[in-house]
């Protein structure tokens, strides 16, 4: 069977696009989103520019944030313990510059490189 394409998941979780973008603005508050916009850069597009795949990505990923550390401060620092990097001010100041999509793929592979480390038998000499 075929996967649906995203306009039909829009369809069937939103309704329509505009739902669906307001969803993704319900996440914009100061918790979770890092206010950097396309006006930043002389554009003037919002998020109903923006494609229903990427829109479907950024709800899905501001959900899982929100539900597992509920703000980006509490996903910084989580990454930092992951990442054994907890007194680096340097690197958690560098991080606070991440939108939240990166700051979440960072956090997921940091802990399945460490879930793997450390299931992986230490050689005995």
């Amino acid at each position: 069977m075929a996967s649906k394409n995203p306009l039909a998941i829009v369809k069937e979780r939103f309704g329509d696009k505009a739902k669906l973008v307001e969803a993704v603005k319900g996440f914009a508050t100061e918790d979770l989103w890092l206010g950097r916009v396309s006006s930043d850069r002389g554009g003037s597009k919002g998020l109903e520019h923006v494609s229903n795949a990427k829109l479907l990505r950024l709800h899905a990923t501001f959900s899982e944030v929100k539900e597992k550390f509920g703000t980006r401060a509490k996903l910084i620092d989580e990454t930092l313990v992951v990442l054994n990097r907890t007194k680096d001010q340097g690197f958690k100041k560098r991080l606070e510059a991440y939108p939240v999509p990166r700051l979440y793929d960072l956090y997921k592979s940091a802990s399945k490189r460490a879930k793997a480390a450390s299931a992986t038998p230490k050689a005995q000499a």
